[in-house]
């Protein structure tokens, strides 16, 4: 914010010559503290090399090492890993280390002066006699950093942002707390929020540590319990006041936090890859980041529905589909099982097998129902048996015939095909067949829309790309399945292992065994991306490339622009976060999701009984007023009560609205002129946000400007900043997009000094 007070007139009496005494005095304080963390850095790595020096033994090729040298290997592997850590750690904070200074009085009213300099930094640094150098920005002794205002100084008299560049300060930002400085306090600047706003943006985001605002400390230093749920409008900093609520954690109960896991959830890959820096530049590189796309273990999908798909896909109702699909056997399924087993003509026909199946499916997951379901089958086969054979049974009749089923060829053969573990991601897809999703979902979501459901899974096997839609379903199939577990291996006969074992002789590399779905592979028949990974041009390999591994559990679980969460998408976050305390992040104005009360529903059930706390942010940093009033008139048509937040800063600049013709090479021309003006008149970041009919012709226009521009989707541009952007045919926006409107108010409230709107029609 801007200096809170002062006498005018001496502000406008310094100098040059002051300014850089100030500098200077900064810059020697800098120094020493750089100093101190060169010695920490010989410090670990002299930890790191006791470490490696700890557990070695003479006795090489001895034997098994006595117990005190696996002590001395235990305590090797401690001691490295701790100062590795440490040593990336004091590594990452090199960069603008000391951010902040407070000059504090801690005298009473009428008292002398009890002066003291306190510099806050992204560590805590002490010299040789244990003194603070720099207390961590989290301690609570660098609250009043954040937490000082003109009407609450808590202290301070004057809060200082210093700004470096590597190791060198080049400049300052000064609030003053107090109606007027002393005589000795020099006050520099016009406040470090309003400078740190006029920057330019860059790839990343940045981190805003040294201009924390007091509402978003509170929020940042909230009770690690429960849901802490952060609400505002476009541009109030609400992600980047969740990512140091990360970071606060982490330092505040570090042993749960880091240990249970903390997950941040965004919505894109592009979002993940925007944030990516935020919190190793505050020490922390624990952190798990994930878009909504990659959320589960072996699928990574960047790829979005058309809205009438996405909405079929989240909502609550598909649920009663996927229960009817896990009770499907699966396409090719055999439905007769004949066999010759103790001296009996075994023939189990479909309605035997499928009772048998239902009954072992109400008991177990069918992923992990393979020997139980031989079980069963043996039990009906035995009651087969005493139907047709009048003998009375003898002791031991029944368990030897079981056992003896159990153990036939053709028997086991059939159970390895019929009880099969099913891959959830196969289970889906047969959904993409348009008989069986008539027949499953007709007449549960309607015909029109289970035809939609199929096309849009015809066209993940056309394309070999999942849909971010579908990874929730992959999810609650395989919590429903179980993990995919491998059958027991089949028992090969003297001759069959002699002739694998000869194989080499025929020029094959290498052979996979298994049932006859199973191919024998040639280990270099498949062409590799280098990592080993065999790498197919099927589309449906593609999709099934992997394995989908168990939902990971954490302590703690940050989700950003949670309005757009489908109801399943909840059901997923929910399975990883059953005993997480979370941090929520959302505006109901920028939703894409249509049903917010089915979503709320989920959510609820994700968050379950935990308590509740709400922080509402009310400022809008990022867009200048100009453009932020035309958005807002947008929303306000569609969305009367939004919650619209107060924009600090003014540039004179109103956002440009140019006409274009409904041609390609007319929208491309067009976009390379506002580009091409856009850059003259700001430093940094240059995004062209358009719907996907336009993306084709503009391929060729953003390779300029050294990499400062970027062509982006309007769902991917969600949570992410530039300084200018080019918003192409609004209308296509709102057709194509989940949300229509609202998306495009998310797309109009990304650019924090220019905006140019090409009307498309």
């Amino acid at each position: 914010m801007p200096s809170g007070g002062g006498d005018g007139a001496h502000l406008s009496a310094l100098n040059e010559d002051v300014v850089a005494r100030e500098i200077a005095a900064e810059q020697a304080h800098v120094d020493r503290v750089y100093g101190e963390l060169a010695k920490a850095v010989e410090r670990v790595q002299l930890v790191h090399a006791e470490g490696m020096a700890r557990g070695q033994t003479d006795r090489a090729g001895t034997g098994d090492p006595r117990e005190e040298e696996m002590a001395g290997l235990y305590e090797r592997d401690a001691l490295v890993f701790t100062a590795s850590r440490r040593q990336a750690s004091l590594q990452h904070q090199h960069e603008g280390l000391v951010f902040g200074r407070l000059d504090l009085d801690h005298a009473a009213e009428g008292q002398p002066a009890d002066r003291e300099v306190r510099y806050v930094g992204r560590l805590g640094v002490r010299d040789d006699d244990y003194e603070p150098l720099v207390i961590d920005w989290r301690a609570p002794a660098a609250a009043p950093f954040y937490r000082a205002t003109p009407v609450d100084p808590q202290g301070v008299l004057r809060r200082r942002v210093l700004r470096s560049q590597g190791e060198l300060v080049v400049g300052m930002e000064d609030d003053l707390m107090v109606a007027e400085a002393p005589d000795d306090l020099v006050v520099v600047g016009d406040g470090a929020l309003i400078a740190a706003l006029t920057r330019a943006r860059g790839q990343r985001m940045r981190d805003i540590v040294a201009t924390i605002q007091q509402h978003q400390d509170e929020a940042i230093r909230a009770s690690a319990r429960g849901v802490t749920e952060i609400t505002g409008g476009p541009g109030t900093g609400k992600t980047v006041v969740a990512l140091h609520r990360a970071a606060y954690l982490l330092y505040s109960d570090r042993r749960r936090f880091e240990s249970g896991g903390v997950l941040v959830v965004g919505p894109s890959a592009a979002y993940t890859a925007y944030i990516e820096r935020v919190l190793p530049g505050l020490g922390e590189d624990s952190v798990v980041l994930r878009s909504v796309g990659d959320l589960v273990g072996g699928i990574t999908a960047t790829r979005n529905d058309p809205p009438d798909a996405a909405a079929i896909k989240g909502s609550l109702r598909i649920r009663a589909v996927l229960g009817r699909l896990l009770r499907e056997p699966a396409p090719d399924t055999p439905e007769l099982l004949r066999a010759f087993v103790g001296g009996h003509a075994i023939r189990l026909d479909k309605p035997v097998l499928d009772r048998v199946r239902r009954a072992v499916h109400r008991r177990h997951q069918r992923n992990n129902s393979y020997e139980v379901a031989l079980r069963e089958l043996a039990e009906a086969a035995w009651t087969q048996v005493r139907g047709h054979d009048p003998e009375p049974v003898r002791d031991g009749d029944r368990e030897q015939f079981l056992d003896k089923f159990e153990d036939s060829g053709d028997v086991e053969a059939f159970a390895r095909e019929w009880a099969r573990p099913i891959d959830p991601r196969e289970a889906l897809l047969w959904l993409a067949d348009p008989a069986t999703a008539t027949r499953l979902a007709g007449d549960l979501v309607g015909q029109e829309s289970a035809d939609i459901f199929s096309a849009s899974l015809r066209t993940a096997l056309e394309t070999g790309t999942w849909s971010v839609s579908d990874v929730a379903l992959v999810d609650e199939l395989a919590a429903r399945l179980g993990a995919m577990v491998d059958l027991p291996s089949e028992e090969r006969g003297f001759y069959e292992v002699e002739e694998l074992d000869d194989a080499s002789q025929y020029g094959v590399a290498a052979l996979r065994v298994g049932t006859d779905r199973d191919q024998a592979v040639g280990a270099g028949s498949l062409p590799s991306d280098g990592s080993g990974e065999r790498i197919s041009h099927d589309p449906r390999d593609r999709l099934m490339a992997g394995r989908v591994t168990a939902a990971d559990e954490y302590a703690h679980v940050l989700v950003d622009e949670a309005q757009d969460l489908s109801p399943m998408q909840w059901r997923m976050l929910g399975r990883r976060g059953r005993w997480a305390s979370w941090t929520v992040v959302g505006d109901a104005a920028q939703s894409s999701w249509p049903d917010a009360e089915e979503s709320l529903v989920a959510r609820e059930e994700a968050f379950g009984s935990s308590v509740r706390r709400h922080f509402h942010m009310r400022t809008n940093y990022r867009n200048a007023r100009e453009i932020f009033e035309y958005a807002e008139r947008l929303i306000r048509r569609y969305v009367p009560d939004a919650d619209i937040p107060d924009a600090v800063r003014d540039t004179g600049v109103e956002p440009r609205e140019v006409p274009v013709a409904a041609e390609g090479v007319a929208v491309a021309e067009a976009v390379a002129a506002a580009v091409e003006e856009l850059s003259e008149e700001v430093a940094g970041s240059i995004a062209v946000i358009a719907p996907q009919r336009w993306t084709p012709d503009l391929a060729g226009v953003v390779g300029r400007h050294d990499g400062r521009v970027v062509l982006i989707d309007p769902l991917s541009s969600k949570g992410l900043e530039w300084d200018a952007t080019v918003v192409v045919d609004p209308e296509a926006i709102i057709e194509e997009s989940p949300g229509g409107p609202r998306v495009l108010y998310v797309v109009l409230t990304r650019a924090a000094h220019r905006m140019t709107v090409l009307q498309v029609g």
